[in-house]
């Protein structure tokens, strides 16, 4: 095919289109083999003029790795179009903002706004993980940015993306996944990639719940080459938001039991998933798992294109339908057929009570609009004044806070838009605009041992028919210069957050 120069935000903007982007993962090492395999991808992917963009990876699993901003200013220097990840794991929001300005000044636009894997092993043991930000607190600030590049006369600006995991079992995993996607595209996400599963009923769950919510953007529905060797840690959940079903595992291992067979079924069931996802309406595909060559990605998009006006017979390949799995909507085929959903994560009376006593503390004693409101105000001023707070501060606010929430004392509350939970001491990302997509029925993706704390607090809501405050509105980012300082005070005087949230 002749080689063409391709825009990445042309091609995803024309709806007929169906875009196909592909996964590229830098390791730790500036020259070699490995690299060069994956600028010969590139340069293959830039002539066959089929892939629309690559895509690259910041820091995989949180390890270090060669930075996408430089690996992927290279290839798009020679006419192929980038997206790159963006975490927020690895640096504040200083450096988050100083690295989006040096996208824009590389001309690279196309961003991957993502809260990022936990922190993996660096020099001399495990990175300090930073997660100033989650996911949709860089979309804005990213939208933020584009807006002041606009007002300075600047026309190339970013076209922001973001991730979604569709591929949870348990109804408060998949509800707050969803909600927070909302907040993604209400912060300035216009497309949006989703991690990688082979279950057609949860991939076209997330286009239902889309259509029925508004979310209007383009999606692409990940896709992999997978071969034995990955295969088994996915099907562990060792890989956060992954979804791979013992039976597929299984089938896998017995295709690889005849020799060179196992790459062929690989390439085959990669091309079925591909067809049946633009036959259920997907905008596109975002393929990994290629690290051998761009020969692979070929033989996967030209089975495509012989296969794909039959897509319909092979959707039941796809079909799961795991027993007490939670599916937001009934399956097509046989709708008669699910078995019915039964919640397997029961909250105890305690948590219950806790949620009661705080949300009524919080009403009582944190309302702008409360009768008694003024009364805290002045108290609070008055300690200010004569530089007292510190002794509310120690003698009821911090015994009370840390017994209640494990406080760390932050200075600018947050608890509220976590069911009265912590998100500074719950959440090892910190995250304040919904979870993270790593959690594994239910459980947190760093504490394994522990649910993760927004599915606690959906299940805390749901109780009282309250789940829809849960990630209902933007919050903004932690107020780093309280820490250390009581959040009472602050709340009462327009210190926090809540201030800016409430002036927007």
């Amino acid at each position: 095919m002749a080689s063409v120069n391709r825009n990445f935000n042309d091609d995803i903007s024309t709806p007929e289109k169906f875009v196909v982007t592909l996964e590229l993962v830098p390791g730790r090492e500036v020259n070699g083999q490995k690299l060069d395999k994956i600028k010969a991808i590139a340069r293959e992917s830039h002539e066959d003029g089929r892939i629309s963009a690559v895509s690259i990876t910041d820091n995989p699993g949180g390890n270090p790795a060669l930075s996408p901003d430089a690996l992927g200013h290279e290839m798009f220097n020679y006419g192929l179009d980038v997206i790159v990840h963006f975490t927020c794991r690895d640096t504040n929001r200083v450096g988050m903002e100083s690295r989006a300005l040096q996208l824009a000044h590389m001309g690279m636009k196309n961003i991957l706004a993502l809260t990022g894997d936990y922190s993996g092993t660096g020099y001399r043991g495990r990175g300090t993980p930073v997660f100033d930000f989650d996911s949709v607190i860089l979309l804005s600030m990213i939208n933020d940015l584009n807006n002041r590049l606009i007002k300075m006369g600047h026309s190339e600006i970013f076209r922001t993306g973001c991730a979604v995991s569709p591929f949870k079992y348990t109804e408060g995993e998949a509800m707050v996944q969803y909600r927070k996607l909302e907040r993604k595209v209400d912060a300035g996400a216009s497309f949006t990639i989703t991690q990688l599963g082979y279950d057609i009923d949860k991939y076209e769950e997330l286009l239902l719940y889309s259509r029925d919510h508004a979310i209007n953007i383009p999606t692409l529905a990940s896709l992999y080459l997978l071969g034995k060797r990955p295969a088994h840690p996915m099907n562990a959940g060792k890989v956060p938001g992954v979804h791979v079903s013992d039976k597929l595992l299984n089938r896998i291992l017995k295709e690889y039991e005849t020799p060179g067979e196992g790459k062929r079924h690989a390439i085959e069931r990669t091309a079925r998933l591909g067809v049946v996802l633009k036959g259920i309406g997907y905008n596109g595909i975002h393929i990994g798992g290629i690290h051998d060559s761009f020969d692979t990605v070929g033989k996967v998009l030209d089975r495509m294109d012989a296969i794909e006006h039959n897509w319909e017979d092979y959707r039941e390949e796809f079909q799961e339908r795991e027993p007490n799995s939670y599916y937001m909507y009934t399956s097509r085929k046989d709708p008669a057929r699910v078995e019915q959903y039964k919640e397997k994560i029961k909250l105890n009376v305690g948590d219950s009570c806790h949620y009661l006593f705080l949300r009524t503390a919080h009403d009582w004693f944190f309302d702008k609009n409360a009768t008694l409101a003024p009364v805290y105000k002045k108290i609070s001023s008055s300690l200010t004044n004569t530089k007292t707070s510190w002794a509310l501060k120690m003698f009821l606010e911090d015994p009370f806070k840390k017994l209640m929430l494990s406080c760390e004392s932050c200075g600018d509350c947050g608890i509220q838009h976590v069911g009265f939970l912590c998100p500074e001491s719950g959440c090892p990302k910190h995250t304040r605009n919904g979870p993270c997509g790593g959690s594994n029925k239910g459980y947190c993706e760093v504490n394994d041992d522990k649910l993760c704390v927004w599915v606690r607090a959906y299940y805390r809501m749901k109780r009282y028919s309250e789940t829809d405050k849960l990630t209902g509105e933007f919050v903004p980012p932690r107020l780093w210069e309280l820490k250390g300082t009581s959040s009472w005070i602050n709340f009462h005087l327009d210190r926090d957050h809540q201030a800016e949230k409430e002036a927007a």
